[in-house]
């Protein structure tokens, strides 16, 4: 992207709205930076799962994952003032990836703060990417609380990896994508860490496809999102979770706004079915997912109610050491329970 991308301009009156004209105003920006993704489906995984599943994959995006179309989307968006100044935000990586390099094809300064213990793989990406890195806070609340702090003392424009419009919409444009190849579909299963992609379901399916159900998938171990939907009023929980990517301990207002009116269910699973349907995406559909793009998977796979043309989307592939070490383990196993005796010599 070039300085002079930008978003089409908005009709007045919908300015600052989440709608579907607003998620095709976005996708015409994004479209100019980023390819369509391939969804397909795969026979191994349908017999596991005993529905039809496609599997839209954003593991295949420059960053490795679907958050680079939020960053792609955030920075048409700016305004020129806000792209000389620069921005800041908190992420565990995905998030921070995709604002770095959508950052640096738009000549806009990016500075992230990560929590102690960030994956170091994603720290070491969003450096490559030319962002400007800030180790604070032990938890992602505190690396908020940061970032905002700087944005204040810095005067950069401060990106909320839950509360911005131009994210959710950028992230609805996965579900754009999956609903015109795949108009058939009965569910759609999407991960959430602070509800940004499901809510940019939701968004596109009330239009498209009304008659899907969409539901989210989040960790047990950091339950926010899904317990400020059971409630109806804003959650804090202390995030235990394995899975980086789902690593959040608050939800967010905005994409709650959504979730909460057009969500049809929210199942939480627990990391170690989390970990197994990494596994199962490497043996079963030829990917590899970290474990936030194989959560939806989980989820598929946690739900007795599944039935249908079913889709799920790997929202990322930059898995982590213990992830990768997990899967390993998993699918070792696998192998020793199914071997077959008659074939040894």
């Amino acid at each position: 992207m070039t300085v002079t991308d930008t978003l089409p301009p908005a009709p007045a009156d919908t300015q600052s709205g989440l709608d579907f004209d607003a998620v095709l105003r976005t996708y015409e920006a994004v479209s100019r930076v980023l390819p369509e993704t391939p969804a397909w489906s795969y026979p191994l995984l349908n017999a596991e799962a005993g529905v039809e599943v496609v599997v839209k994959h954003e593991n295949v995006q420059p960053t490795g994952a679907f958050k680079v179309r939020g960053g792609v989307a955030l920075m048409a968006a700016l305004s020129p003032e806000e792209r000389r100044r620069g921005v800041v935000t908190a992420s565990t990586g995905n998030h921070a990836q995709s604002l770095a390099w959508a950052g640096a094809r738009s000549e806009v300064p990016v500075t992230v703060v990560v929590p102690v213990g960030a994956p170091a793989r994603k720290v070491a990406a969003v450096r490559a990417l030319g962002a400007r890195v800030v180790v604070e806070g032990e938890t992602m609340c505190e690396s908020l609380a940061h970032a905002e702090a700087l944005a204040l003392r810095e005067g950069m424009r401060m990106v909320s990896p839950g509360d911005e419009p131009a994210i959710v919409l950028g992230h609805a444009t996965v579900y754009l994508e999956l609903f015109r190849r795949h108009p058939g579909l009965e569910a759609v299963y999407a991960p959430v860490g602070s509800g940004s992609g499901a809510a940019g379901a939701c968004l596109v399916r009330d239009v498209l496809a009304p008659g899907c159900r969409v539901i989210g998938v989040q960790s047990s171990a950091a339950p926010a999102a899904h317990r400020a939907w059971t409630s109806g009023e804003p959650a804090t929980v202390h995030s235990r979770t394995r899975v980086a990517g789902l690593a959040v301990g608050a939800s967010f207002a905005l994409t709650q706004s959504v979730l909460g009116r057009s969500l049809n269910d929210f199942i939480l699973v627990d990391d170690d079915a989390i970990q197994g349907a990494v596994g199962l995406m490497a043996t079963h559909a030829h990917t590899l997912a970290e474990g936030a793009g194989a959560a939806s998977l989980a989820g598929l796979m946690a739900d007795p109610t599944r039935q249908g043309h079913c889709a799920i989307v790997c929202t990322g592939g930059n898995a982590d050491d213990h992830e990768l070490a997990g899967m390993s383990a998993g699918i070792s196993a696998r192998a020793a329970v199914g071997t077959d005796e008659t074939l040894n010599c």
